[in-house]
């Protein structure tokens, strides 16, 4: 899901990525029985929901009075019920669709989980790495973003949200903590040190992802600095993403940001026609001899 935004291009005003509420899982209370697809939400994870799609319509409605949705959801229970909680705050009229979406899934862990058992991997991931670390029989951080959703675009692109001139159209993708961070890396290029930086979305916590007036999509329009350095954010994230929201695109910057943030500067040389390296000197010298 790369970031490509080619000019004229009709796009949603924002994408809105939202967690699931707790589920019994979350809570410690599941029985490492059930399948984790099926796991339900607690009572608090539906009022989670409740008030999760309360704060979205809010957020909608202060925007443009003719706003409309359209939603992505994982095939899970606790992601389902979320989006039937968390509906009851949108009127019918405002709903253009809902695809249920096996991309945007959990992360496999594995067919059943033991509780005890899983406490130890977690612990062994923590030390190797979210990205690379695959649990046994299931999936690693690597193996999600190779599956990460890209019909999105392909949506876009064949215009299958219907709107007039007036409509304000919106996006929501109903998932998961590490799903929503492997999105947000694979759309804005992070490296593999970016995302292990970054802190997964509380219960029903959402991430709004919002055009820019240079037309590219960016954290920085609707959360504050101070939001995004505590999702973990490093500030070079953070001034990409003040750059994404302004009026200029990030790519017409590019060449004036200063070569220390770009980390791969030091792997090449020197650019042609600078005389000022080790090398130019050296000769210099030896034929001055």
């Amino acid at each position: 899901m790369a970031d490509k935004t080619p000019k004229n291009r009709w796009l949603p005003k924002r994408i809105v990525l939202l967690r699931h509420g707790e589920s019994s899982d979350n809570s410690g209370s599941g029985d490492g029985i059930s399948p984790s697809h099926s796991t339900p939400l607690t009572r608090r994870g539906a009022e989670q929901a409740r008030q999760a799609g309360t704060l979205i319509k809010n957020l909608l409605d202060q925007s443009c009075p003719s706003w409309k949705i359209y939603v992505y959801v994982s095939p899970f229970e606790c992601t389902r019920s979320t989006l039937r909680e968390m509906g009851r705050a949108f009127p019918a009229s405002r709903l253009i669709g809902v695809r249920e979406e096996c991309r945007v899934r959990e992360q496999d862990f594995g067919n059943f989980q033991d509780p005890q058992k899983m406490r130890q991997l977690k612990e062994v991931r923590d030390k190797f790495g979210r990205f690379f670390f695959r649990f046994p029989e299931g999936e690693s951080g690597a193996d999600v973003y190779d599956r990460v959703s890209k019909s999105m675009w392909r949506d876009i692109d064949m215009q299958r949200f219907p709107h007039d001139g007036g409509d304000e159209v919106n996006l929501m993708i109903v998932s998961h903590g590490l799903a929503i961070r492997i999105f947000l890396m694979r759309w804005f290029r992070w490296t593999v040190e970016e995302f292990e930086r970054l802190k997964s979305p509380k219960d029903c916590e959402f991430r709004v992802m919002q055009l820019g007036e240079g037309g590219e999509y960016s954290l920085a329009v609707h959360h504050d600095e101070e939001r995004l350095r505590a999702w973990g954010l490093s500030a070079d994230m953070v001034a990409e993403q003040k750059l994404r929201a302004g009026s200029r695109s990030h790519h017409e910057e590019e060449e004036s940001v200063d070569e220390e943030v770009l980390w791969y500067r030091t792997f090449f040389g020197a650019a042609d026609g600078d005389d000022d390296t080790a090398e130019t000197r050296g000769g210099e010298e030896e034929g001055l001899e």
